[in-house]
């Protein structure tokens, strides 16, 4: 193929429109051949362009532009006219790609129960960052989106069944490193294998071409598409990272995961198991990446595709920048879980339910019930004295201990910025009748709280409450549950809760 192109070049203008270098002619990708970002590639991953000249080329003209310049004119005419002839100097691989440059600094992560160092890890340097990139396209182009799905799906099985025989090792070190109650982590290991098994066995099956009965004739049939980059947060450790990695391998992709800079044990201990397995390096790579390194990822026209599972901040940001990069982008960011309790509903069921649902990871999970909105002055009553105990009966302890039912946040961070939250939402009218206080005990603990009478026009009923805070209002028609039930922009999940599942 790079043969081919060489000649093909050959056989192309040597000279690019002014108009165009200068800006005064928009550069747009599609305007030029659909193949441009694929000839840009082929002769960056060949070795025909070095990638020291790709890259300056990038930064002097935009990823458009560059792509646009390199399939105009060639590997030759884009140093001999792109630079020199613009007075630039042709760059070096040292200039672009620092490989020598001093290691960042280190960081550390902490235990959230004794708030010491657990331990250091370095941050991976440009270099790497390059390193590991090359390698992950490399191996997706030259081995294995050429392998048989069954085979992918093979090694995915695998890695299910050593992640099932070491299963106390992950959990152990889950609650280690972010604080999940044990119990917690145990589930968590077993519904990661259970992921890894599912896709490993109906890999397959997705993968198969389908007939499109509305257009006879027509057959829709699947591709890998190359590097995915994964950008997942801290509170469920394994979980973030296996329902990326096992359906993305078995269709033949790889994937570059940067993992929340509080878990990087769990992280590690995850891209191991793959390692353990025998996939291929550049398969599963895990990278202690900072946000600019992060940045450079998406603008990388090796990487196709981003997803992240993250804050709204994190999410506009990455949205934004993968747009501009004409990216396939998935993103997954807050919630403000709505749970409407309806007259005939169980109550003590909702209890249950309701509690379990905002206290899971303690609290910490987008999905979890925050907002609980009882139909019914009496029933609402009931409700909240209900929810009061149960709340106010959880043990705070190590989240070692299968005894501990109340866990630390997984940082000084996350426990600061909710007790912000309390205070921003007391001063604007709430009433916190439970809790609201950091717990007199080392570590980073919030006593159980629950707060009523936020209005939607109380700057706290728009943000995401990341901890053990539930929001309790009472309402007297269906009408008015849905109303505030819909009054926050987040639209992540709900729940309601009835004898008839229908109505409900």
């Amino acid at each position: 193929m790079l043969q081919s192109l060489k000649l093909r070049f050959n056989d192309l203008p040597k000279t690019i429109p002014k108009e165009v270098l200068t800006g005064r002619r928009p550069v747009n990708l599609l305007g030029a051949e659909a193949c441009a970002y694929d000839v840009a590639e082929a002769l960056v991953s060949g070795g025909v362009l070095p990638e020291a000249i790709y890259n300056h080329a990038v930064k002097l003209f935009g990823r458009e532009g560059a792509a646009e310049l390199i399939y105009l004119t060639g590997v030759y005419c884009l140093v001999a006219v792109t630079l020199n002839g613009y007075d630039v100097k042709a760059p070096t691989a040292h200039s672009v790609t620092p490989a020598e440059t001093t290691r960042p600094s280190e960081y550390q992560t902490l235990n959230p129960v004794t708030e010491k160092v657990e331990k250091v890890f370095p941050e991976t340097t440009d270099a790497e960052v390059q390193a590991a990139l090359d390698t992950a396209q490399k191996v997706h182009q030259n081995d294995w989106r050429l392998r048989p799905v069954t085979e992918r799906a093979g090694l995915v099985a695998q890695a299910a069944f050593i992640l099932r025989q070491q299963s106390e090792k992950f959990a152990q070190l889950m609650t280690r490193e972010m604080g999940k109650l044990i119990d917690q982590s145990r589930y968590e290991v077993v519904l990661t294998a259970d992921i890894l098994e599912y896709y490993a066995s109906h890999g397959e099956k997705f993968l198969e071409p389908k007939l499109e009965p509305e257009a006879p004739g027509v057959v829709l049939a699947t591709e890998p598409i190359g590097v995915i980059l994964a950008i997942e947060p801290w509170n469920f450790p394994l979980y973030q990272l296996v329902r990326v990695a096992a359906p993305q391998v078995v269709a033949g992709n790889v994937v570059i995961f940067k993992h929340a800079p509080s878990v990087p044990q769990c992280a590690l201990a995850f891209a191991h198991l793959f390692e353990e397995v025998g996939f291929p390096t550049g398969v599963y790579t895990n990278l202690l990446c900072t946000v600019d390194q992060v940045h450079m990822l998406i603008d990388d026209f090796r990487v196709r595709a981003v997803t992240l599972t993250g804050s709204e901040r994190a999410g506009a940001s990455v949205a934004e920048r993968a747009g501009r990069n004409l990216k396939k982008v998935v993103l997954e960011l807050g919630g403000s879980d709505p749970l409407v309790v309806l007259p005939d509903a169980d109550l003590e069921d909702a209890l249950n339910q309701g509690v379990m649902g905002r206290m899971i990871c303690m609290g910490q999970a987008c999905v979890a019930s925050k907002r609980f909105i009882v139909i019914g002055q009496e029933r609402g009553k009931l409700f909240l004295d209900g929810m009061t105990r149960r709340m106010g009966a959880l043990q705070a302890g190590d989240p070692a201990d299968s005894k501990t039912s109340l866990g630390p946040l997984v940082s000084e961070r996350a426990l600061n910025d909710l007790l912000d939250q309390i205070e921003m939402a007391k001063a604007n009218g709430d009433h916190v009748v439970l809790g609201g206080k950091r717990m007199n005990r080392p570590g980073w603990y919030l006593e159980p709280t629950i707060t009523t009478d936020i209005s939607p026009e109380n700057p706290f009923f728009q943000q995401e409450a990341s901890g053990p805070v539930a929001s309790f209002y009472v309402v007297d028609t269906e009408e008015e549950a849905i109303q505030l039930a819909n009054a926050t922009k987040f639209g992540l999940g709900g729940a309601v809760f009835g004898a008839d599942v229908i109505h409900a």
